[in-house]
């Protein structure tokens, strides 16, 4: 059998093995699946059993896990419940965590490109992570939950936007000017999805739905397909079309099929993190240079500085900026959960390494700490705002369960 074939069979057994222990260890305490499935790569990769190697195949596989990970988040965020104040307030929070965020990068990094994937990578949220957490503590339709929901859609949107703009390669007005051009054409996808679609399209979806032809999937792919194209032809980063994609997809089948939307949806993260998400988080971990981490010096020293960067320069303008009905446990709740970071800084550093604008080391360091973020950062604010939720019903292992099982994106 070929290596990558091997490897290919190791990496799937994981994707079985993680969600077992992180249900065994969720009952006790609620660990995100992404943990698991990143550490298990770790153990197999070249730095610790060396079992696993990626090759060419391996390496397709998790690019279309990375970008199917940037489509579901796209498809998860309802800008039209973070509207008002309240997202003018984390529009601007995130652009100052930004600013602040490329100085510190470019400091710690000594130059401008390596600064400025570090810096885009302090001011991203992991939305996917604190949503299961609020919903299981009574908070995610409350007002607190409305507010983390802004804050933490900016702190996803945010950073793809960041990176399309900075990371480009070309001046700053032609990379306006072509991301103008991108807007312009998803905003002509947001009115055409918008648009009531003709009788036999809902009629097709609903015919095929539990057939071979599953036509609805196959559109949603062909959407994907449209928008990673179109990223592609003007240069910019696919990972912004598939974001783009996902929030069209949602408004079609919000429109077209509201009843056959969900099942959509299902069928989709199905073929995402039944298969090739958990193919990248596993990657990622093969290819973590755990041994200049533990080596010492300062890529060792990073990985606290660097979590602690996470809640001062993500978490610092969230606190200022936080809505002023919100007391001093929700703000340091939302600051907390605001300051969870880990899959778009796996994936913003895949990129930096990729294009040799980090070393292996440095991206292993900001990982980690994006590991410890979704690890401490919901439990902590959880015990800060102990009380407050309506949902403390559900019990530990109903939250155990529903937080471990989440991919935590």
């Amino acid at each position: 059998m070929s290596h990558s074939g091997t490897t290919l069979i190791l990496i799937m057994a994981i994707a079985v093995l993680a969600p077992l222990l992180a249900y065994g260890v969720g009952r006790k305490v609620p660990v995100p699946l992404v943990i698991f499935e990143i550490l298990l790569g770790i153990l197999i990769g070249p730095d610790v059993l060396d079992w696993a190697r990626p090759g060419e195949l391996i390496d397709g596989l998790s690019q279309l896990g990375l970008t199917m990970l940037i489509f579901l988040a796209g498809y998860e965020i309802e800008f039209g419940k973070v509207r008002g104040d309240t997202l003018r307030r984390s529009v601007r929070a995130w652009v100052i965590a930004l600013v602040v965020g490329l100085g510190t990068g470019v400091l710690l990094g000594g130059g401008y490109t390596k600064g400025v994937f570090i810096g885009v990578a302090l001011t991203s949220t992991a939305l996917g992570t604190v949503l299961p957490v609020l919903r299981d503590a009574g908070d995610l339709r409350g007002r607190f939950g409305s507010v983390v929901m802004a804050f933490g859609a900016v702190g996803e949107f945010g950073p793809i936007i960041a990176m399309a703009l900075l990371l480009s390669g070309r001046g700053a007005g032609e990379s306006t000017v072509l991301l103008a051009v991108f807007a312009a054409l998803t905003a002509g996808a947001v009115l055409w999805a918008l648009r009531p679609r003709p009788p036999w399209f809902s009629k097709i979806i609903a015919k095929t739905l539990h057939s071979s032809a599953q036509f609805a999937v196959r559109f949603v792919f062909l959407l994907l397909a449209v928008m990673l194209g179109a990223s592609e032809a003007l240069g910019l980063d696919i990972l912004l079309g598939a974001f783009a994609a996902g929030l069209i997809t949602r408004l079609v089948l919000t429109g077209a099929a509201p009843e056959s939307g969900p099942q959509i949806l299902e069928k989709v993260e199905a073929v995402g993190f039944g298969f090739l998400v958990p193919v990248f988080f596993i990657v990622t971990g093969i290819e973590f240079d755990l041994d200049s981490l533990l080596d010492g010096g300062r890529t060792l020293l990073l990985l606290p500085v660097f979590l602690l960067l996470f809640l001062v320069v993500r978490g610092g303008p969230i606190w200022f900026l936080a809505p002023r009905d919100l007391d001093r446990e929700d703000r340091s709740g939302l600051v907390l959960y605001g300051s969870t970071a880990l899959p778009l800084v796996v994936a913003i550093t895949t990129i930096g390494v990729d294009d040799k604008a980090m070393t292996a080391g440095e991206a292993a360091a900001l990982v980690g700490a994006g590991m410890l973020s979704v690890l401490v950062f919901p439990l902590l604010a959880l015990k800060v705002r102990s009380g407050k939720g309506e949902g403390k019903g559900e019990g530990a292992d109903a939250l155990s369960e529903r937080v471990s099982g989440s991919e935590s994106w």
